[in-house]
């Protein structure tokens, strides 16, 4: 089989539509056919990485215990835009799995290293 390179980019909040929860199904999805999955989070899409998330106040599931199982599925490569973390003050300490942070000057580089890229 051969393999296609993905990268899945997320901008959504966590919560109030479903995109957040298509995209962490869209990466599981190629990573059951083997195929490498890169996952980018971007603009508001940072906060679906925040520790501590109670999403039951407003009758949604928690998005964190599937983040938490993205390794189990080999996926590890996790990116996370260095500015949107910023503007919105955060910091990699207050996210739930390990993420390697991105510059904006980086991005073309990592869009580059991928065969297909989806923006969810």
């Amino acid at each position: 089989m051969s393999t296609h390179r993905f990268l899945v980019m997320t901008r959504s909040a966590p919560y109030g539509t479903s995109a957040a929860r298509d995209a962490l199904e869209t990466a599981l999805t190629c990573s059951v056919f083997e195929q490498p999955v890169t996952l980018l989070f971007l603009d508001d899409g940072v906060f679906q990485l925040l520790k501590g998330q109670a999403p039951a106040s407003i009758e949604q599931k928690n998005l964190n215990a599937m983040q938490q199982s993205l390794p189990l599925y080999d996926i590890e490569r996790l990116y996370v835009s260095k500015r949107a973390l910023e503007l919105r003050g955060l910091s990699a300490a207050d996210l739930i799995l390990p993420v390697e942070l991105i510059d904006d000057a980086a991005l073309p580089a990592l869009l580059a290293q991928h065969d297909t890229v989806l923006s969810i």
